[in-house]
C-alpha cells in the first residue's frame, strides 16, 4: 500500500479523498493555486505544494507541475479527482511514465471513451444498447417512412446542417415520417442551404440514468446499482438520488450487466460510470462513459456500503476487489443536493465573496455509512420530516465540503460550496431528511440555491417520482421566484418571529439596575408587519399567551390558530430547534441586519427579524399595536432610478468592455462581458441610446449592481 499519494484538485473532492487517506494512514500532499493558499484541503493535508496563480491553466492544469510536486515530496500516487486532469489521457500517461501511479483508470481505457464516436463503436461492439439511427443521407420520404419503421416510432427526424429548432420533427406513425420528412428538407434547404436529412430514435421523456462500476487489475469488474441524476439544471446535475424511482429490477440488472461489458471491453481498472438515457418505456440507451470518480459518488456509498474513494487506492495499488456481483447490497435510499454559491433569484447568477456565517447540519455519516467520531448517531427530525424513535433507521446526514466559515469562494472556480448526502429508509424519508439538512444549512455572506432545492424537493411531481430531464425547463422554464417556495403554513413562520420577539422582550426586562415603576412591561399582543416589496405589507395581530422564560414554552395565537412553541434556542443563533404544536422543527431566525441580509421580496429593515423554513423567507417587524398603527403611516420610499446605468448583475471579473463614450448604441447590442466562476456572462442594451461615462475598467474585479457605464 501507498504510503503517500498527491490529491491533483481541490475544493471538496480534495478534501474528501484527503479524509480517506487519513483513514487508511496514508499522508496526503494539497496542491494549491494562490486563491486556495488559506483553502480547507491545504490546511487539512500533511504537505502542500504551489502550482501558481488563480487561473486553472496556470495551475491545476499544468500536468508538468503536478507531477514535479508528486516526485519532489515523495508521493507514489496521484488521485486527480474529478474535473481538472481527471479524464486527461496524456496526463495519465505521463504520470505512469514517470514512474508514479495515477489512481484512476489507465490511459488506454480513458482514450478508449473519451472519443464519442469510438466509444459508441464500443459500446455496440460489447453489446450495449446505443440509440438507433440511420445517419446517411435519406433519399426520399417513402424511405424515411421505411426507416422509421425499422428504428421503431417514435423517431427524430434531423436535418444534418440544422439549428435552433429548424430541420428537426418528432413522428410517431407513417403520415407524420413522410410528412415530417419533406418539411424537415425544406426547412433545412431554405434556412442552411443543405437538404440532408437523418432520422434516430426518439426517447420519450428521457432520464439520466448512471451506473457505476469498479474494476480491478485482475479482470475482475462489478457493477454497484444505478443513480438517478434527471434533476439538471441547464445539463448540470442538481439533485441524485440512488436507487432510481423509476427503473425495474430487471432494467437495473441489464443495465448493469451491460455497463460491466462495456468496462471489460476497454479492460477497465478503477471506479467509472456507465451513462445511459432511458425512456419512459425503460428502454435504456448508452450516451457516453465517464472514466473517474463522480460528483455524486456518495449516494453510492450510502445505498452500498463501500468506500470508493478507498477501494480505488486499494485498485491502483494492485489489490483486488474484496467482493464479487452478488455481495453487492442495496440498502434503503441516499439522496445528494448540491449546495452552489449562486442567486437562484438573480437567474442562478454566481454568488462569490467571504463566507461570514457557514454552519452545516450536524454530520451523522461519512463514506461507507459510518458514523464519525464523537456524534450520537442520527438526527432528529424536522416539521414535516424525521420523528425522533427512528434513530436505528438507515443512513444519516453527510457533508462533503472544500470550505469552512471565514473562508473565500473565488470567481475563478465552479460554484458548488458543499455536497449535502442524506440516506434515509425510503424515498419519502430521504426527502424528509434532506428537507431538515437544508432547514439546518446556514450560509450568510454570500446567496446559495438552497431555497431553489427546497422547492424541488417539495414539488408534487418529484414527491412522487414523476420526472424526467426536462423536470426543471417545465416547471421553472421562466426562472425561479419567492413565490415558487412558498410555505405551506406561512402564519408558521409569523408565529416564530413573534415567540422571539417575546423572548427578546424577556431577556431585557430581566435586566438589572431598572427604576422601579419603569420596568420594562412584556405586553401579550403584537402585531408582526411581514415586509413585502414596494410597500406591500401584511400585518398579523398575534398574541402571546403562557410565555414561560425557563422552559422556553408559549402559546402563539394568529387569526384563532394556536402555535404551542417550545424551543430551548438561544438569541443571536442562527438556527431555532424545536417543537411546534408536538412537532419537531428546524428553522433559522435572526435579526435581518445581523447579516446585511434582504428579504426576498426586497424590502429590508435595520429592526426586522428574518425567519426562514422549508425554503421559504419573511422578513417581518414585530411591533405594540400603537406603533404597528403608526407604521401603516409611513410612506413608501421609492428605491432610486438606476435604468441610466449598466449595472453589474453579479460579482466577477469585467474581461470586456465593447464600446466607448459618445457611442450609439442598439438594443441588443453586446455593452460588456464579465466573466465568472467558469461563467461567461455577455451584457447587452435593453434599448437603443448613447453610452455616456464608462464607470469601471476592464480587468477590474466587480461587485453585485456596481454601476459598469452610464447612458447620456
Amino acid at each position: 500500500m501507498f504510503t503517500k499519494i498527491l490529491i491533483a484538485n481541490r475544493g471538496e473532492i480534495a478534501c474528501r479523498i484527503i479524509k480517506t487517506a487519513r483513514k487508511m494512514g496514508i499522508a496526503t500532499v494539497a496542491v494549491y493555486s494562490d486563491a486556495d493558499k488559506e483553502a480547507r484541503h491545504v490546511e487539512l493535508a500533511d504537505e502542500a505544494v504551489r502550482l501558481g496563480p488563480p487561473p486553472s491553466r496556470e495551475s491545476y492544469l499544468v500536468a508538468d507541475r503536478i507531477i514535479a510536486a508528486a516526485k519532489g515530496t515523495g508521493a507514489e500516487a496521484i488521485h486527480p479527482g474529478y474535473g481538472f486532469l481527471s479524464e486527461n489521457e496524456a496526463f495519465a500517461r505521463r504520470v505512469e511514465e514517470e514512474g508514479v501511479v495515477f489512481i484512476g483508470p489507465k490511459h488506454g481505457s480513458i482514450a478508449a471513451m473519451g472519443d464519442k464516436i469510438a466509444s459508441k463503436k464500443l459500446a455496440q461492439a460489447a453489446g450495449v444498447n446505443t440509440i438507433p439511427g440511420w445517419n446517411d443521407a435519406i433519399a426520399s420520404a417513402e424511405r424515411a417512412v421505411e426507416i422509421a419503421r425499422g428504428i421503431g416510432y417514435p423517431v427524430m427526424i434531423k436535418a444534418s446542417a440544422g439549428g435552433g429548432g429548424k430541420g428537426l420533427r418528432v413522428a410517431f406513425n407513417d403520415k407524420e415520417a413522410h410528412e415530417g420528412f419533406s418539411a424537415c428538407r425544406n426547412e433545412a434547404k431554405a434556412s442552411f442551404g443543405d437538404d440532408r436529412v437523418f432520422i434516430e430514435k426518439f426517447v420519450e421523456e428521457p432520464r439520466h440514468i448512471e451506473i457505476q462500476v469498479l474494476g480491478d487489475a485482475h479482470g475482475n469488474i462489478v457493477y454497484l446499482n444505478e443513480r438517478e441524476c434527471s434533476i439538471q439544471r441547464r445539463h448540470q446535475k442538481v439533485i441524485e438520488e440512488a436507487p432510481s424511482p423509476f427503473i425495474s429490477e430487471a432494467t437495473r440488472r441489464a443495465m448493469g450487466e451491460q455497463a460491466v461489458a462495456l468496462a471489460k471491453a476497454v479492460n477497465y481498472q478503477s471506479a467509472g460510470t456507465v451513462e445511459f438515457v432511458v425512456g419512459k418505456d425503460q428502454g435504456f440507451y448508452f450516451l457516453e462513459m465517464n472514466t473517474r470518480l463522480q460528483v455524486e459518488h456518495p449516494v453510492t456509498e450510502c445505498i452500498t456500503g463501500l468506500d470508493l474513494v478507498e477501494l480505488m487506492i486499494r485498485v491502483a495499488a494492485g489489490e483486488k476487489l474484496p467482493f464479487a456481483q452478488a455481495d453487492v447490497k442495496r440498502r434503503g435510499w441516499a439522496m445528494e443536493c448540491r449546495i452552489n454559491a449562486e442567486d437562484p433569484f438573480r437567474n442562478f447568477l454566481p454568488s462569490t465573496g467571504r463566507l461570514v456565517r457557514y454552519l452545516p447540519p450536524p454530520v451523522t455519516m461519512e463514506a461507507a455509512g459510518r458514523v464519525p467520531e464523537g456524534a450520537d448517531g442520527d438526527a432528529e427530525g424536522a416539521q414535516g420530516g424525521v420523528q425522533s424513535g427512528e434513530a436505528n433507521a438507515p443512513g444519516g446526514v453527510r457533508v462533503d465540503t472544500g470550505v469552512s466559515e471565514g473562508g473565500e469562494i473565488p470567481m475563478y472556480y465552479d460554484s458548488m460550496i458543499a455536497k449535502l448526502i442524506v440516506h434515509g429508509r425510503d424515498r419519502p424519508n430521504a426527502i424528509a431528511r434532506m428537507r431538515e439538512a437544508l432547514n439546518a444549512f446556514v450560509i450568510r455572506g454570500i446567496s446559495s440555491n438552497i431555497p431553489f432545492q427546497s422547492a424541488l424537493l417539495a414539488h408534487p411531481a418529484f414527491v412522487a417520482g414523476d420526472f424526467n430531464t426536462g423536470f426543471i425547463a417545465e416547471h421553472y422554464g421562466r426562472g425561479f421566484s419567492s413565490g415558487d417556495v412558498a410555505h405551506d403554513d406561512p402564519l408558521f413562520l409569523v408565529a416564530l418571529a413573534a415567540f422571539v420577539r417575546r423572548k427578546a422582550r424577556e431577556r431585557a426586562g430581566g435586566i438589572s439596575g431598572q427604576v422601579e415603576g419603569h420596568r420594562m412591561k412584556n405586553q401579550p399582543d403584537l402585531v408582526i408587519v411581514v415586509l413585502g416589496r414596494d410597500g406591500a405589507h401584511r400585518h398579523h395581530a398575534v398574541r402571546v399567551d403562557e410565555f414561560e422564560p425557563h422552559s422556553g414554552k408559549a402559546d402563539v395565537v394568529i387569526e384563532g390558530r394556536h402555535f404551542a412553541i417550545q424551543s430551548d434556542s438561544r438569541l443571536g443563533e442562527s438556527l431555532m430547534v424545536g417543537t411546534c404544536n408536538g412537532r419537531a422543527f428546524t428553522a433559522q431566525v435572526e435579526r435581518a441586519n445581523s447579516t446585511g441580509g434582504v428579504a426576498a421580496g426586497g424590502a429590508k429593515s435595520p429592526l426586522s427579524i428574518r425567519v426562514a423554513h422549508n425554503g421559504a423567507q419573511i422578513e417581518a417587524l414585530a411591533l405594540l399595536p400603537r406603533a404597528a398603527e403608526l407604521f401603516a403611516l409611513m410612506p413608501h420610499k421609492t428605491p432610486p432610478d438606476l435604468s441610466r446605468f449598466l449595472l453589474s448583475p453579479m460579482p466577477g471579473l469585467l474581461v470586456d468592455i465593447a464600446v466607448a463614450p459618445g457611442q450609439k448604441v442598439r438594443s441588443g447590442e453586446r455593452l460588456a462581458v464579465i466573466e465568472a466562476m467558469k461563467m461567461e456572462n455577455v451584457l447587452t442594451a435593453a434599448q437603443d441610446g448613447t453610452v455616456g461615462e464608462l464607470l469601471a475598467k476592464k480587468g477590474e474585479s466587480l461587485a453585485v449592481d456596481q454601476p459598469i457605464l452610464s447612458f447620456a
